[in-house]
């Protein structure tokens, strides 16, 4: 997997509608960006977007496919992201339109922070049980 220099600045041009995004690498590859939050990857030159139930059949109606790498064990593992057509890499204005939907369903995805440890134990009360 990989993400060349070339191909993310090609990235941030066409997503230029969608506003700033940033890249990351990771894992031989690059995670896509806003706000904090991850709604695509690149892997081996290809973009891939986040999708749900509701937006997946787009891309299956494309002939794409969702991202799949090979954990160990040889098991196949797939994600929720997809494969964006490539008549979208030369469409700005659509490929803007897919990832503001990716980026929504990142959003709705993300899991809520976790509380802060305070530090404290735990009350060593016990409630008042009845004897008989």
């Amino acid at each position: 997997m990989s993400a060349s220099e070339g191909f993310q600045e090609f990235l941030k041009d066409q997503l230029a509608g969608f506003g700033p995004v940033a890249i990351r690498r990771m894992f031989g590859g690059a995670g896509v960006y806003a706000d904090n939050v991850m709604f695509g990857l690149i892997a081996d030159d290809t973009l891939y977007l986040k999708a749900d139930g509701t937006t997946a059949p787009a891309f299956e109606a494309e002939g794409m496919q969702a991202f799949t790498y090979t954990a160990k064990g040889g098991k196949p593992i797939s994600m929720s992201y997809w494969e964006v057509p490539p008549r979208l890499l030369e469409d700005p204005d659509e490929l803007t339109t897919w990832a503001r939907a990716a980026f929504s369903i990142a959003c709705a995805a993300k899991k809520p922070a976790r509380k802060k440890a305070t530090g404290k134990k735990p009350s060593r009360k016990a409630a008042k049980v009845r004897t008989s």
